[in-house]
């Protein structure tokens, strides 16, 4: 189904001269960035008018977006995962929640570094105690 207001609105760009760009874009949202290209003035200010109608990005796509080229995302663990370690020869078994969240002896833990460290006594970068991230493991 196509939404013919913002359809409209933005096709109404194509017409347009910088000046024209500028207008709106003062219109709407206050004073226009310094381009002097037509082109890429028009694809922003569309942009911008389809976020209006639609949404933003969602916060997991904004922060991709932030991270360095070449970096890869935190390993993460899908809902129901049991992450399993041995320590001081006890197995050590946590549990990955929906909210991303975790589960270890039946406490509640926002990332696997407090769990880590309750294991261990110091601070360990989570993930790669319980063998997400590559990295020689104590």
């Amino acid at each position: 189904m196509r939404d013919t207001t913002i359809t409209d609105e933005v096709e109404a760009l194509e017409g347009l001269d910088l000046h024209g760009l500028r207008a709106v874009w003062r219109e709407r949202y206050g004073a226009p960035p310094k381009l002097r290209s037509v082109e890429l003035l028009g694809l922003m200010l569309a942009w911008r008018l389809q976020v209006e109608a639609a949404g933003g990005l969602s916060p997991e796509a904004r922060r991709a977006i932030r991270r360095p080229v070449g970096e890869k995302a935190s390993p993460t663990a899908a809902a129901g995962a049991r992450l399993v370690r041995e320590w001081g020869g006890v197995r050590h078994e946590a549990t990955a929640i929906a909210d991303g969240g975790f589960l270890y002896s039946g406490e509640r833990f926002a990332s696997l570094s407090q769990i880590a460290r309750r294991i261990t006594g110091v601070r360990w970068n989570g993930p790669r105690f319980f063998g997400l991230r590559t990295g020689k493991l104590g």
